[in-house]
C-alpha cells in the first residue's frame, strides 16, 4: 500500500499500515496512568486542577541552618546502607509459598508537589530522605521481631518500605536526582542490588508535576506576563511529567495550530552540581556499586547531559538540525517544528505529535513490526556512520507511530550530541571488524579508542572482545539475511560478560560510549520488544559503504 523510496531497507509490498488505525493502547497495570518509558501521562480518571491559580501549600519544612547537617545525614545513610547491604548479600530464608516475595505496586498516578528549587531546599530533601529511611529501618526491624512482617530476613535499610520512600523522594526531587536514576536504570541488574535496581527501573515512570503558581512563574519569566495571549487555549493539567520538565497541550492563537509546551522545573538547572555531588556521596560511601562501574565517570557524563537537557535553546537548535538531516525522509520520519515565538530558555513550544508510542500499540501486524524496527535501527546506523550526530535518549516512547500519516514521529532531542571524527571513525571500524569476526582488529582498535590499555588480563580481553562481536551479531557475515529479534539472546549473553568486565577493567570506557551504547542497545531492545525481523546485514553493508569502510 505504501510507495516509499529505497532507504536502505525496502518496505514490504504487503505492508498494510492501515491495520494500525484506531489501535488500542496497552492498558496493563504497567501502563495505566502514565507513558511507561519516558513520561507519566495523566490517567483518564485523574481530574485537572480545579483552579488554575491554586496556591502552593505553606506547610513546607524550614530551611536547614547549614550545609553540614545535610551532609552528615547523607554520610550516615550511606554508612548504614553499606552495613545493611552485607546482610542483604547473605542467603535469605525461603519465602513461604503463600507469600509473594515481590511487593505489588499500584499503577502510577501523577501527583502535584512543589519543586524544591533552592540549594538549601534540595539539601533538606536529602537529609529528610536519610532520616525517613533510618526510621523505616527501625520500624521494619520491630515488625520482624514481632512477626508483623512477611519477610523474615535480609536488608533492613533496603526493605520494600524504604524503597517506596526512595522512589517517592526521587519523584518529588526531579532534576538530577531523578535523571541519574533513569540513566542508571539501564545498567544490568546483575551489577546492582535487586532493590536498588527495582527503584531505578520505577523512577523511569515517576515524576510529580509542579503547582500552577510555580509553572506560571516559569512561563511569565520566559514568555512575558501576558503569556496566555499567545494561546487560544492552554491545558492546565500537564499531559506528561519527566525529570527536567512537564508538558502541556495548547492551541496557538496566531495560527490555531495544536502544540505541546514543555515547561522546565524551576531551579533544576542550578541544582545539577549539588544534586550529583550528594548522590555521589550516597552511592560511593554506601559501597553499593562495584568499583568497575566507574561511578565518577557516569556522574560526569550525567552532569554534561543534564546541562544540555536543561538548555532548551540548545535543544531547539538540535530539533531544527535533525529536521534538516532527515529532510530526504519526510515520508518516514517526522520531526516536530519549533514555535520560536512561544519559546525561551526554560520553555519550548513545538508542533504537537499525534502518534502513539510504538511499544503501546497491541495490534501491529508482523509486517508493521518489521517495518518499524527496520526504520529505527537504520536511523541509528545513519546517526553513527553518516550524521555523526545522535539523539541519544533510548526511551522507547521517543518513537511514536502515526497511523493516519504512516510516519514515525521523533521526540526529545535534549541529549543530542555530535561525535568527533577521532572517536567515531575508529568506532565504525570496530563495528566493521566485529561483523567480520576479526578479534585482533577489535583488540587493536579498542586500545586505540581507550576501551583497553593493552595490559588487561586474558579474562578481561576475552570478555571485552566477545561482547563487541556479540553486539555486532545481527550484522555479521554468518548471520541470516533476515535477523529475527524475537529469538535474539544478544542482551543476555552480553549481560553474562559484564561481571567479568566490571571486576577486571583497568580503565573507564571513552566518554562518548555512555550515550552511544545506551542508544544502540536501546534500538536492539526495541526491535526485540516489537519482535521485528530486519534485514540487518544488507542495512549494515549499505551503511558501511556510505561511510567508505570496506
Amino acid at each position: 500500500m505504501l510507495s516509499r523510496k529505497s532507504s536502505g531497507a525496502e518496505t514490504p509490498k504487503s505492508l498494510n499500515m492501515k491495520a494500525a488505525e484506531n489501535t488500542p493502547v496497552e492498558h496493563s497495570d504497567l501502563s495505566q496512568g502514565k507513558d511507561q518509558d519516558t513520561f507519566n501521562v495523566r490517567g483518564s480518571g485523574q481530574k485537572a486542577p480545579e483552579s488554575p491559580e491554586r496556591p502552593v501549600s505553606k506547610s513546607l519544612p524550614q530551611t536547614p541552618s547549614s550545609d553540614h547537617s545535610g551532609d552528615k545525614e547523607i554520610h550516615k545513610l550511606a554508612t548504614d546502607i553499606a552495613k545493611d547491604a552485607e546482610i542483604a548479600a547473605s542467603p535469605m530464608p525461603k519465602v513461604p509459598a503463600a507469600v509473594d516475595p515481590k511487593p505489588t505496586h499500584a499503577s502510577y498516578q501523577m501527583h502535584e508537589s512543589p519543586v524544591p528549587s533552592s540549594r538549601f531546599g534540595r539539601l533538606w530533601q536529602y537529609g529528610g530522605l536519610a532520616t525517613s529511611m533510618a526510621f523505616g529501618a527501625v520500624g521494619e526491624s520491630l515488625r520482624r521481631a514481632t512477626g508483623g512482617s512477611d519477610v523474615a530476613g535480609g536488608s533492613l535499610m533496603l526493605s520494600a518500605g524504604n524503597m517506596e520512600r526512595l522512589v517517592a523522594k526521587l519523584s518529588r526531587m526531579r532534576g538530577a536526582a531523578l535523571k541519574l536514576g533513569q540513566m542508571m536504570s539501564f545498567q544490568d541488574s546483575k551489577m546492582l542490588p535487586a532493590p536498588i535496581h527495582e527503584v531505578l527501573q520505577r523512577v523511569q515512570d515517576s515524576a510529580d508535576y509542579m503547582p500552577t503558581s510555580q509553572r506560571n512563574n516559569v512561563l511569565a519569566t520566559n514568555l512575558g506576563h501576558e503569556w496566555r495571549d499567545l494561546f487560544e487555549s492552554f491545558d492546565e493539567m500537564p499531559i506528561a511529567a519527566a525529570s527536567i520538565g512537564q508538558v502541556h497541550g495548547a492551541v496557538l492563537r496566531s495560527t490555531g495550530q495544536r502544540v505541546a509546551v514543555k515547561v522546565q522545573y524551576p531551579g533544576v538547572a542550578n541544582s545539577i552540581d549539588s544534586d550529583l555531588n550528594n548522590l555521589s556521596i550516597l552511592l560511593t560511601a554506601s559501597r553499593l556499586l562495584p568499583k568497575g562501574l566507574y561511578l565518577d565517570k557516569t556522574i560526569a557524563n550525567a552532569r554534561t547531559e543534564l546541562a544540555w537537557e536543561c538548555d532548551y535553546i540548545r535543544e531547539a537548535e538540535c530539533v531544527k538540525r535533525f529536521k534538516e538531516l532527515l529532510k530526504d525522509e519526510q515520508d518516514i520520519f517526522l520531526v516536530p517544528g519549533i514555535i520560536d515565538e512561544a519559546s525561551g530558555a526554560q520553555v519550548m513550544t513545538m508542533e504537537r505529535m499525534e502518534g502513539i508510542g510504538v511499544t503501546k500499540v497491541q495490534n501491529f501486524t508482523q509486517d508493521q513490526k518489521d517495518w518499524i524496527g527496520t526504520q529505527i535501527l537504520r536511523l541509528c546506523l545513519r546517526e553513527i556512520t553518516e550524521f555523526k550526530f545522535m539523539q541519544t535518549d533510548p526511551n522507547w516512547t521517543n518513537f511514536l507511530f502515526n497511523s493516519q500519516t504512516l510516519q514515525l514521529e521523533l521526540l526529545d532531542f535534549g541529549a543530542s550530541r555530535e561525535y568527533p571524527d577521532k572517536f567515531i571513525d575508529p568506532y565504525i571500524r570496530i563495528l566493521s571488524a566485529a561483523s567480520r569476526n576479526d578479534r585482533e582488529a577489535c583488540r587493536e582498535l579498542s586500545i586505540q579508542l581507550g576501551y583497553l590499555t593493552g595490559h588487561e588480563s586474558q579474562a578481561m580481553l576475552k570478555a571485552h572482545i566477545t561482547s563487541v562481536i556479540t553486539l555486532a551479531e545481527p550484522f555479521r557475515d554468518s548471520s541470516p539475511e533476515v535477523y529475527d529479534f524475537r529469538d535474539q539472546t544478544i542482551t543476555e549473553r552480553v549481560k553474562g560478560l559484564i561481571p567479568v568486565m566490571v571486576r577486571e577493567r583497568l580503565a573507564p570506557p571513552p566518554e562518548e560510549t555512555y550515550s552511544l551504547h545506551r542508544k544502540l542497545s536501546g534500538a536492539f531492545l526495541l526491535c526485540a520488544r516489537l519482535g521485528s525481523r530486519v534485514r540487518c546485514k544488507e542495512m549494515f553493508a549499505n551503511a558501511m559503504s556510505k561511510a567508505g569502510v570496506q
